[in-house]
């Protein structure tokens, strides 16, 4: 058998791959993911008591907002790098709009603060664990994302890990909204964004290893 005719043999019991397969998988995962975080806040931190309350106001919806957008801007890129072969990625630009929209609020909030509150507004009260607390609930995100990858054929192995990585962040970032009491824009910007950060890095160190096919 020549090699032609090998390919034709192998090619002959293959199926067509439904549309949006990729999506669809990407999302089972990511939900599956995010409903163990939740579940994680509610077994471990809880939710915030006044959380009816806070949906109430602006302050959640842009943090709620911010990390959301950013979370399905890095599902997309996620989605491109899933495939083989993936070439130029198309809409990275669109990872910055959230950054960017969230910055200028920030900026708005600082000029209309006193000096002398500045540092409490960008420390608030959980500095310290927030960033540690969104890369802790990406985890299972992560995890669902690398079931995702099973089935699909990624070739660029650490930027398709830094981009789970991202999602994962993200979009924990987003069901954390559901304990955290801050309401400062400088402080999302800066400490939910360390999170999502550290866990882009760690998909980017283990992407190579748990991605491979």
């Amino acid at each position: 058998m020549n090699t032609d005719d090998l390919i034709r043999h192998l090619a002959s019991d293959t199926r067509p791959v439904a549309r949006n397969s990729v999506a669809r998988r990407l999302a089972i995962g990511i939900i599956v993911g995010g409903i163990a975080s939740a579940l994680l806040i509610l077994a471990s931190i809880g939710i915030r008591p006044d959380l009816g309350t806070a949906m109430q106001g602006a302050s959640f919806w842009m943090k709620w907002g911010y990390t959301f957008s950013l979370s399905i801007a890095a599902l997309v890129t996620t989605a491109q790098l899933a495939r083989p072969d993936s070439g130029r990625l198309r809409g990275l630009w669109a990872l910055a709009i959230p950054v960017l929209l969230l910055a200028a609020v920030g900026l708005l909030e600082l000029a209309r603060t006193p000096s002398s509150q500045w540092l409490a507004m960008w420390l608030g009260h959980s500095w310290k664990s927030c960033p540690w607390l969104v890369l802790s609930l990406s985890a299972p995100i992560f995890a669902g994302l690398l079931w995702s990858f099973r089935r699909l054929a990624p070739t660029r192995l650490r930027a398709a890990g830094a981009a789970a990585g991202l999602s994962a962040g993200a979009f924990a970032a987003t069901v954390y909204c559901i304990h955290c009491p801050e309401v400062s824009a400088i402080f999302v910007l800066t400490w939910y964004s360390l999170g999502i950060l550290l866990a882009t890095l760690l998909g980017m160190l283990v992407g190579p290893r748990l991605l491979r096919w």
